[in-house]
């Protein structure tokens, strides 16, 4: 008797990418497939690509070149984002059997009849239009938190981006379909739900098709909000000027849907903002603001921000950095722009040195470990449930706060994946913040969660 096929996944980019990976894993499986892990040697290795990574040829044949060290003879295959934009530059590095688009990502199956080293790469591609259908997807991780696909594709058109191009129109699953999941996923005991997309407050554009809108984001999460088998629902990346009052409203007064949101800025010069064809200006982001503070001034609010946008002058980004500074949010993602083919920001005037955009992104980079520790110091005294995880492998288990304050503590307990109401102590020399627990053991929070980051952006 033969034994099973075995399958390797590497994912690289966004949560909707991880959610789509562990899709395609389960098709994989259901066929009788065996998962191992990227570091084992494997029959075939899928590569799930981003364009937002500036060096993406660069990562990927890095990549491949590891997987074909552990296994010579093995099937590889790239899909995902960078998939769709440059097939044909991933067809030209070395030990790639097979390339596919945005249409023909999920039917994978269909290309793995025969998995013998190919001498030429095969490219599967599509013209993006034809990726109109919504194909449901979640991860689930290390059984505590999962990540479910509710929308896909872009229908804005910003000067800095690519998605579009990669992904498609904006469309959505069903209501239906999402609690469908959701129901499953709650039957693996799963605690918390992030729910991803890549326009995400776009939900209800584009369902089985249809171009008219019928339903919104805010029927979505108000059914969503009645599921009695997740104790937490968590909002993804939103655009300022899909996060209405409503939304807002609804999220403070919700029984499930945790007071965390992250709320793409990129500017906070609207003369930028209007270059980068962004669907607001300061104004409308300070009004947002503003109204969850109002409502929820125990709310994190994380913000993504660009430097080095074409045009971007030392006034300019200075307006930004003094803009950013006033603001009641908690943290930032610091992207550094990068050029990328097929965006209309590569046509624009006043190139910003590499040097002086590393420069900007270290200045924002220091004044978000600056909010976050402000955030975390407003905490003290008072207390918050805590998701706790799976044990760390170097010996700690992790968790995070309803507002997303990520703590610490000693493994070996029984709590994973328990829901703990916790007392936010002290700050500790390091800058972690201890909690007392019931049996006296001492808890960090972390003051530099994975949220303050520091990334290439090109999308």
């Amino acid at each position: 008797m033969n034994s099973p096929r075995t399958v390797a996944f590497h994912t690289l980019g966004c949560k909707l990418n991880y959610s789509e990976t562990s899709a395609i894993s389960r098709l994989l499986e259901d066929k009788g497939y065996r998962k191992v892990e990227f570091t084992s040697p494997a029959d075939v290795y899928v590569i799930n690509t981003c364009s937002v990574t500036a060096n993406a040829d660069k990562e990927c044949k890095q990549i491949v070149k590891n997987a074909l060290r552990l296994a010579p003879s093995a099937y590889v295959v790239v899909v995902g984002c960078y998939a769709q934009l440059k097939p044909e530059e991933i067809s030209n590095i070395e030990g790639v059997d097979l390339v596919l688009g945005a249409s023909e990502k999920f039917k994978l199956l269909n290309y793995l009849d025969d998995i013998t080293k190919k001498t030429r790469t095969e490219i599967i591609s599509c013209e993006i239009e034809t990726a109109n259908f919504f194909v449901d997807a979640y991860s689930v991780g290390d059984r505590t938190r999962a990540f479910l696909k509710v929308q896909d594709g872009c229908d804005y058109n910003c000067t800095f981006c690519t998605i579009p191009l990669a992904r498609g129109n904006s469309r959505s699953d069903t209501i239906e379909n999402v609690i469908r999941n959701v129901r499953e996923i709650a039957s693996k005991g799963i605690k918390e739900i992030v729910l991803t997309g890549v326009n995400l407050g776009d939900f209800g554009k584009g369902i089985q098709g249809g171009r008219k809108k019928e339903v919104g984001f805010i029927d979505l999460i108000r059914e969503l909000d009645r599921e009695e088998g997740i104790e937490r629902f968590r909002i993804s990346s939103i655009e300022p000027n899909l996060l209405n009052n409503e939304v807002i409203d609804f999220v403070s007064a919700s029984r499930r849907f945790a007071p965390h949101f992250h709320i793409p800025l990129q500017s906070g010069s609207d003369l930028i903002l209007k270059l980068m064809k962004r669907r607001y200006l300061t104004g409308l982001y300070t009004d947002r603001i503003s109204r969850i503070r109002e409502c929820m001034p125990h709310a994190c609010i994380g913000v993504d921000i660009i430097v080095g946008f074409p045009g971007e002058t030392e006034e300019r980004f200075l307006e930004t950095y003094n803009y950013l500074q006033a603001l009641p949010v908690s943290y930032l993602h610091v992207f550094t722009y990068s050029e990328r083919d097929n965006t209309q920001a590569i046509q624009l005037e006043g190139i910003v040195p590499m040097a002086e955009r590393k420069k900007r992104n270290k200045m924002l980079r220091i004044l978000s470990a600056k909010k976050l520790r402000e955030f975390y110091t407003k905490h003290l005294g008072t207390e918050r449930k805590v998701l706790f995880e799976l044990d760390g492998a170097d010996g700690i288990r992790h968790g995070f706060t309803d507002n997303y304050i990520k703590i610490k503590t000693p493994a070996g307990n029984v709590l994973h994946n328990q829901l703990s109401t916790e007392y936010l102590r002290a700050i500790d020399d390091d800058g972690s913040v201890l909690i007392g627990l019931t049996n006296d053991t001492q808890i960090d929070i972390c003051t530099q969660p994975s949220t303050t980051q520091s990334k290439t952006f090109s999308v």
